[in-house]
Formats: C-alpha cells, sequence, structure tokens
C-alpha cells in the first residue's frame, strides 16, 4: 500500500501533473520545464524529486545537462497504469492544451543563453 499512496501523492499536486504531461511530449531539463511552467528552479527540482521516488520520472545526466523523462514503470505497477492512462487524461483540459503547445518551442540552449 505504500507504494501506491506514494504515487498517488505525487501526482496530487498540479505542478507534478504538468511536468508528467510536459514529459509525455519530450525529454525535458530543468530549465525548460521551470519556462513552461513558470516556477522557480528549486520548486521544478522539488516536484521532480517527488516524482522520481514515486517512479514516474527518471532523469539521465549528458555533460552539464540532466534530462529528465518519464519512467518505463517497470518498478511500480501503479506508476505504469497512471502513466498509461495520464496519456489519455486532461488533453483537452485549456491549460493542459497550452503547455502540450509549447513544449516543442521551449530549447534549453535559448533558455540558458
Amino acid at each position: 500500500m505504500k507504494t501506491f499512496v506514494k504515487v498517488m501523492k505525487a501526482l496530487s499536486d498540479p505542478n507534478r501533473v504538468k511536468i508528467v504531461k510536459l514529459l509525455q511530449q519530450k525529454v525535458m531539463c530543468v530549465c525548460e520545464l521551470q519556462s513552461a511552467l513558470g516556477i522557480s528552479q528549486p520548486s521544478v527540482s522539488k516536484h521532480l524529486k517527488i516524482l522520481e521516488e514515486a517512479g514516474l520520472v527518471n532523469f539521465h545526466k549528458d555533460g552539464l545537462w540532466v534530462n529528465y523523462y518519464l519512467a518505463d514503470g517497470r518498478h511500480s505497477a501503479y506508476a505504469a497504469s497512471l502513466l498509461e492512462n495520464m496519456k489519455h487524461w486532461l488533453n483537452n483540459d485549456p491549460l493542459v492544451a497550452e503547455l502540450v503547445k509549447k513544449a516543442p518551442l521551449l530549447n534549453r540552449e535559448e533558455l540558458t543563453g
């Protein structure tokens, strides 16, 4: 039951739901997520850590960049199920639709100068 509650709590915050919806579009760094969400870098990092601990998000380092992407769900059936369902959920929500539209335009090189 602990794993189930951890996954559900991770998705109980609107910004974390938005992060999942953005990461459905492409692999992103913190600066791209920060720009899309309009929140501070420490807040984005905190949200990513919670999503990672719940088995929803993974990352890999590429030089100076840390790239975040959706987990494959192999470590948690609850995370796998929710990530699969979230592909179809909220797509008609105006806020989510705007974020999804913005995602391909975010460029880390341009954001960091």
